[in-house]
């Protein structure tokens, strides 16, 4: 148990009973101070950040990051200090609008706006697959052709045709297949100097991301599943807000970002063309 804040000092209030009632921050908070608990205690056993312990005590929710991540948070810090989550996440249902929540999840770090359609980037692995491929067909169709040149070849009329020997062609097992791109290899090809190049993939688990080119337009709004991957682009910056950073795995410019990011930690990032480094 910590000692910088003892839960002596945070002893709940009698006379408004109504609003341990009714308020989802404050039924957290009695209960962590009954249970004997700091938020220090309750942030080292949940793994959720300290700063947001403290806004959802003070029923302030907009650092979760949307109300999927705010549901979660409420359910973990009802676990750790002995508290029902059902009756909590009803009550946070109520004074939220209600409903079972959205598949995606809201972006309250930025301002409402319309959503407008996806401004995909190239598919660069795509491309360069296709390159590939173009490349080593012309290779053997020029090969085959060479050999087929080898039969019989005309001369001046009144001559007789001379023939020349076809070369045996050579077996296919010479050819090595070409190998899949890595997620690293497409990340370096699709990162031209005059531009900068994001590229997102959600490696541990689904996240909602969010994306901006350097006048503020979006160019992606949404929830990427496990597996998935985005590539942005701009002239000069990508903004970027991420709803779950310890799930994300970055390329900046072609180069993996490596920043230890915790699970369910809401991050703002911006990178420019002389990244990696957070701008």
């Amino acid at each position: 148990m910590s000692i910088g804040n003892s839960p002596e000092d945070e002893r709940p209030f009698e006379d408004d009973p109504q609003e341990a009632r009714l308020s989802v921050g404050h039924a957290l908070k009695q209960a962590r101070i009954a249970a004997g608990l700091t938020v220090d205690d309750v942030s080292s056993a949940t793994r959720v950040r300290i700063a947001i312990v403290h806004a959802i005590e003070a029923d302030d929710f907009a650092p979760c990051g949307g109300d999927v991540y705010a549901r979660g948070h409420i359910r973990t810090l009802a676990k750790a200090v002995q508290l029902d989550p059902a009756p909590l996440l009803d009550q946070y249902a109520a004074d939220h609008g209600g409903g079972r929540p959205a598949p995606t999840p809201a972006a309250p770090l930025f301002e409402a706006e319309r959503i407008r359609p996806e401004r995909r980037g190239p598919n660069w692995t795509a491309a360069m697959v296709a390159a590939i491929v173009a490349v080593v067909g012309f290779v053997g169709f020029t090969a085959f052709k060479g050999g087929d040149d080898g039969g019989t070849t005309q001369v001046a009329d009144g001559t007789t045709p001379a023939t020349t020997k076809s070369p045996t062609p050579k077996s296919d097992k010479a050819t090595p297949k070409d190998p899949k791109p890595t997620p690293s290899d497409s990340a370096i090809a699709a990162a031209p100097q005059d531009k900068v190049t994001v590229q997102v993939s959600a490696a541990d688990g689904k996240s909602w991301i969010l994306a901006k080119d350097h006048n503020g337009r979006k160019l992606f709004d949404g929830l990427l599943q496990q597996g998935d991957s985005k590539t942005f682009q701009d002239s000069e910056k990508i903004n970027l807000v991420l709803g779950d950073a310890g799930a994300i795995q970055l390329y900046v410019n072609g180069k993996k970002i490596d920043d230890d990011w915790q699970p369910g930690a809401v991050e703002r990032l911006t990178y420019t063309k002389g990244d990696p480094q957070v701008g």
